[in-house]
């Protein structure tokens, strides 16, 4: 007699679990031999959840963005034991990071879990981007993401639940709430004492309350949830209350905070010993066969770890890479343009109506991009109109949620997000999943992930804006390994390099200079063709000259080149150098010019202090020193923010008498 499909699947989760907890074991052995980078996560209590979920979702089909405490779905999902315990042990592995991330964050393309992060909570928002990828292009595959109750205090935890809700998008969100944040109780961190009372008002979301030590409960929330997904219905939330058995991590001692009687009520709870005797209860399994299959489990996780411990670990020489995503792009500039002159804001709007044309993967969101308004400042304008609701829509006003999303978006291809922070001086609400997870993604999944985003930013002063309009904060990501950045100071270069950042599949932020949008002495230029671009990382000598070499970027570059026409009149030729691409920035320009001319000036918008001229002028000194015939010096704005008041703007930016004074002062060194 065959024994029936529902108890083999039965045996199969028992069989994850029972693999599961004897892996939590085992790795808090490894620890205390120093093993492991000592640093361990207990997943004691959790293991249920995981694992059902994990079996209600098809493998290789759905996506996983599993918390770090969720190593039971990663198990009941498919990952290789042998692999988990090489990523633990920060071996070089097919799979997950290579050594390069902490234990427990999982990545496996395959399986379709994208490489996990630290930060708490920031998974969410990209679950949630994967699943508008999904639904653009019409596939019935639903994600699957999880956090522990901690990370529902996070504004990410909300602003997805948001988005996914008012795009009905085939989320499943499972809060594992063992009532602890490390130490915090949910007393002291959600009113109420559990999220889902206040998830229940979000129109839209299905809320499932269940013991997560229990079985069948666990399993028809799980098959509800895949089901409402994959039938386009909207997400759902699961929250499984589960107990919370061990330590935050092999560094943490509950002992300082957790009772005698707490400690002995979550022991008393454990889902695996439960399961076990349902298993018994219904005929399953029978003792003596459990007995051998937790000896059967015991001697492959003994193996598995013995397997970990015997792969590589990262050669040296790969520290640097999948810092970025190799890619060169075949470049086509014609010279003697027959097109009419355009301004700034014409020809970034051109270069999104054109890529959007050739390539149908293409997607443009943000603040107040779509229908009539196309932005703030009209760049995205009439593309609602040309490519639909689908391809070019607003978000809600969260900067988080832009980028997060962004990032899910491009974890599908071949969709290409492109997206608009209204102002970067706005940015900094969506820094985490810009600088820590953008960013780093390509190289902390060892190569498996990458993002090509591109976000687009106004930036900049001389328009009277104030503090929260007028910022340059280029140098913020040019720090940050991972993100190209580009600032362009007139339309033939803003078209071409646009359409460069697209085709790129590495992040791009790209700063467009609200002051030259619209400038027509300089930046306005005659438009380059439909079929034009130009490649990130290449400086422009924008005129050529012998006395001293003028290095700028953006609204800098305007200025320079009239100091230029100024000190030209008085007897001195000035090389000035538009960078427009600051990372890469492309050094051999500047030294080949350094090397004719002996002198540099440095100028740019941003303040002085740790601006991007600074890392100019140290590579410079570093590498051209026997070259100067002057000290290096600098013009940039006074080391505070940008006052909204005219004459105090004025005072704070740049000028063309500063830029002036300083030329001089170097060419007559």
């Amino acid at each position: 007699m065959k024994t029936p499909v529902c108890s083999l699947k039965t045996l199969k989760i028992l069989s994850s679990v029972l693999t599961a907890r004897a892996s939590d074991d085992k790795m808090t052995k490894l620890v205390r031999q120093n093993k492991g980078g000592n640093f361990h996560l207990c997943a004691n209590g959790h293991e249920l959840v995981g694992v059902v979920i994990a079996q209600c979702l098809k493998p290789g089909k759905d996506w996983g963005l599993p918390y770090y405490r969720d190593r039971a779905f990663a198990i009941g999902l498919g990952c290789e034991l042998d692999q988990i315990f090489g990523a633990f042990l920060a071996k070089e592995v097919e799979n997950h990071s290579g050594g390069r991330m902490m234990p427990e964050h999982f990545s496996h393309k395959a399986l379709r879990i994208p490489c996990q992060s630290s930060c708490v909570g920031s998974q969410y928002l990209q679950a949630v981007g994967v699943a508008k990828s999904l639904q653009l292009l019409n596939r019935d595959e639903v994600v699957y993401v999880s956090g522990g109750d901690g990370s529902t205090s996070q504004g990410d935890f909300h602003e997805a639940i948001n988005f996914a809700c008012i795009h009905k998008l085939g989320v499943i969100f499972v809060i594992q709430d063992n009532g602890w944040a490390i130490s915090v109780q949910s007393h002291e961190q959600t009113a109420g004492g559990t999220i889902a009372k206040m998830a229940k008002g979000y129109e839209g979301l299905s809320v499932f309350e269940v013991d997560g030590t229990c079985y069948e409960s666990l399993l028809a929330a799980g098959q509800s949830a895949v089901n409402k997904g994959r039938s386009g219905e909207g997400p759902t939330l699961i929250v499984a209350k589960v107990p919370r058995m061990g330590p935050h991590s092999s560094s943490d001692d509950p002992n300082k905070y957790q009772t005698p009687e707490q400690k002995n009520e979550c022991l008393s709870q454990d889902p695996v010993a439960k399961f076990k005797n349902y298993c018994l209860e219904q005929g399953l399994i029978e003792k003596e066969a459990l007995k051998a299959l937790e000896q059967k489990v015991f001697d492959q996780v003994e193996q598995a770890a013995l397997s970990g411990e015997n792969y590589p670990d990262p050669l040296l020489s790969t520290a640097l890479d999948h810092v970025f995503v190799p890619h060169e792009t075949k470049e086509e500039i014609l010279t003697d343009s027959t097109q009419e002159a355009i301004v700034m804001v014409d020809a970034l709007n051109h270069a999104l109506d054109e890529a959007m044309e050739n390539d149908p993967y293409i997607v443009v969101f943000g603040q107040d991009v779509a229908h009539g308004k196309g932005g703030v400042f009209g760049v995205t304008r009439f593309l609602t109109e040309r490519y639909g609701e689908k391809r070019c829509f607003n978000s809600p006003l969260a900067e988080s949620s832009i980028v997060g999303i962004a990032i899910g978006m491009s974890m599908v291809e071949p969709i290409k997000p492109v997206v608009e922070i209204q102002f970067a001086d706005y940015v900094w609400t969506g820094i985490n999943q810009l600088l820590n997870e953008l960013s780093s993604l390509h190289y902390r999944s060892r190569g498996q992930w990458h993002c090509p985003v591109v976000i687009r930013m106004p930036c900049g002063g001389y328009i009277q804006g104030g503090p929260y309009h007028s910022q340059s904060i280029e140098a913020h990501f040019a720090h940050v390994p991972g993100l190209k950045v580009v600032l362009p100071s007139n339309a033939e270069d803003a078209k071409r390099l646009l359409k460069a950042s697209i085709t790129d599949p590495n992040p791009v932020v790209f700063l467009e200079h609200k002051g030259l949008y619209r400038q027509r002495a300089f930046s306005a230029r005659k438009e380059p063709l439909a079929t034009e671009i130009e490649a990130l990382g290449k400086a422009k000598v924008v005129r050529e000259g012998t006395d001293l070499t003028l290095v700028s970027w953006g609204m800098s570059t305007v200025m320079g080149n009239q100091v230029s026409d100024l000190l030209e009149k008085e007897g001195y030729s000035v090389e000035l150098i538009d960078l427009r691409t600051i990372v890469p920035y492309d050094h051999k320009c500047v030294e080949e010019s350094v090397k004719k001319t002996g002198k540099v000036l440095i100028v740019h918008e941003a303040c002085k202090n740790a601006g991007f001229g600074a890392e100019i002028a140290a590579q410079i000194s570093e590498n051209l020193f026997n070259y100067l015939d002057a000290p290096i010096m600098r013009v940039a704005a006074k080391d505070a923010p940008v006052p909204y008041n005219l004459a105090l703007e004025k005072a704070i930016l740049p000028s063309i008498d500063d830029i002036k004074e300083a030329a001089l002062k170097l060419a007559r060194y």
